[in-house]
């Protein structure tokens, strides 16, 4: 299998290759040459396990290493990591409703099940180089933990992560910055998630920079993050029930990076029966107002309650746009080179069909966190409330649950008056922080990586 730049200007790469490039050198993202269509073993669940079932979807686009290599990078990262026997267990809440609990990971978090492979390819790679290597990533709150936890400690590799001080919880930055690890820079900067990941696009666009020091992604950029993702689309389909399948399935999703919901659509792609995705967002709704109007319209980031989703410019809505445009990556460019200008965009000839859309307001994902406890005794940590948001009942909805209720304490209880906790987490309180603060500017971010480089 090879991979192809969404801008189409730079040639196709096998998968280590592009796995180590993260971004292609025309600024486009990595993208399969063909979707296959997947075998009846992910179809009927007849997988019989979480690793099972992801070596049997990760073999059609991982061709570099051998079947054993694959197996076993797939086995270190998903069992004995997660506290759940179903690594993602479905549940649920009534005849028609069902929430697959992304957060039984090591950090807590959807993210974990793209950063825990992608830590040990990281290390897979630097064993077959013997090569160090710097990895670069921007987070909203949840990617820089899971990635730090997949790479704490490791040999050959040090890892800087960029976050917006004081715009995520605060066990968010304790998970990031409590880690003890001498190849860790957790580095806060003033500013919005998106320009945090402006600077890293912007380094990750210095080719003779990313040469020099050997830089790496580990955001939704990254090709093996959107893979490893749609694996679990597959396990929770293997998991439901055959009546709700039948009765039209519809996969709600809590995405500000879009990654997490194009992971789903690219499964549909390669014959997954369920064929209909909802997105749910935060105030900062710009994939609402895409999905809803076509318009492609950035606007300021402001703070709410769901902090992960606090995100105007979706990056990996580049790769749908490839989709969308029939794989025409000159458009592409064109495109994201307006957007990239601060143009307002009509996207030509956009097809909604797909997807469906909500956007959640503070009042409104404090009241869903009241409702869904009211109504099935379940507690949801505010981006996966986002997700009950005008539900449509008349068929099956699966509820991709994005993070555990214990990260964001404070805002459960202001709702229900419950503070969940989480042993990970109350050990994290015991902790010093440790931090690298540094202007928002990429020319500060380039010398510090240089200065602390592996």
């Amino acid at each position: 299998m090879k991979f192809q730049s969404t801008r189409s200007a730079s040639p196709a790469l096998g998968f280590r290759d592009a796995f180590a490039s993260g971004l292609a050198p025309d600024g486009g993202l990595y993208v399969p040459e063909s979707l296959p269509p997947m075998p009846d073993s992910l179809l009927n669940g007849s997988a019989d396990s979480y690793p099972n079932l992801a070596f049997e979807f990760l073999r059609h686009f991982d061709t570099d290493h051998t079947a054993d290599e694959l197996k076993s990078l797939i086995d270190r990262s998903y069992q004995g990591t997660f506290d759940d026997s179903a690594t993602a267990p479905l549940r649920q809440l009534a005849d028609d409703l069902f929430v697959l609990e992304l957060f039984h990971g090591p950090t807590l978090a959807f993210k974990d099940f793209g950063l825990q492979l992608v830590g040990n390819l990281f290390e897979d790679q630097i064993q077959r180089s013997g090569q160090a290597i710097n990895v670069l990533g921007a987070t909203s709150g949840d990617t820089g933990s899971a990635a730090i936890h997949g790479l704490a400690g490791k040999k050959g590799v040090n890892v800087f992560i960029l976050y917006p001080k004081g715009r995520i919880s605060p066990l968010q930055e304790r998970q990031m910055t409590c880690t003890a690890a001498d190849n860790i820079f957790p580095i806060p900067i003033e500013g919005s998630f998106d320009d945090a990941q402006l600077m890293v696009k912007e380094l990750f666009g210095d080719l003779e920079f990313k040469a020099e020091v050997g830089l790496s992604a580990i955001n939704s950029i990254n090709l093996a993050r959107v893979l490893a993702q749609a694996i679990y689309y597959f396990h929770a389909w293997a998991q439901l029930p055959a009546a709700a399948r039948a009765n039209d399935p519809t996969f709600v999703v809590p995405t500000g990076n879009f990654g997490n919901i194009l992971a789903g659509w690219l499964a549909g792609k390669m014959g997954l029966p369920a064929k209909h995705y909802s997105i749910a967002t935060n105030r900062n709704d710009i994939l609402y107002r895409l999905f809803t109007s076509g318009s492609y319209q950035p606007g300021d980031v402001n703070a709410s309650l769901a902090p992960s989703m606090d995100i105007q410019v979706a990056s990996n809505f580049e790769r749908f746009l490839f989709y969308h445009l029939k794989e025409n990556g000159q458009q592409v460019s064109e495109i994201m080179q307006r957007i990239g200008d601060g143009e307002d965009l009509q996207i030509p000839d956009f097809d909604s069909d797909a997807f469906k859309a909500t956007h959640s307001s503070d009042e409104d994902i404090t009241s869903l966190i009241q409702q869904v406890y009211q109504d099935h005794n379940y507690i949801v940590d505010p981006h996966t409330a986002c997700a009950f948001k005008d539900l449509d009942r008349s068929h099956t909805n699966i509820v991709l649950s994005t993070a555990h209720p214990a990260k964001f304490p404070d805002t459960i209880h202001d709702a229900i008056g419950q503070h969940p906790t989480h042993p990970s987490l109350e050990k994290l309180k015991q902790r010093s922080p440790v931090t690298y603060p540094q202007a928002a500017k990429a020319s500060a971010i380039r010398e510090f990586i240089r200065a602390n480089r592996a």
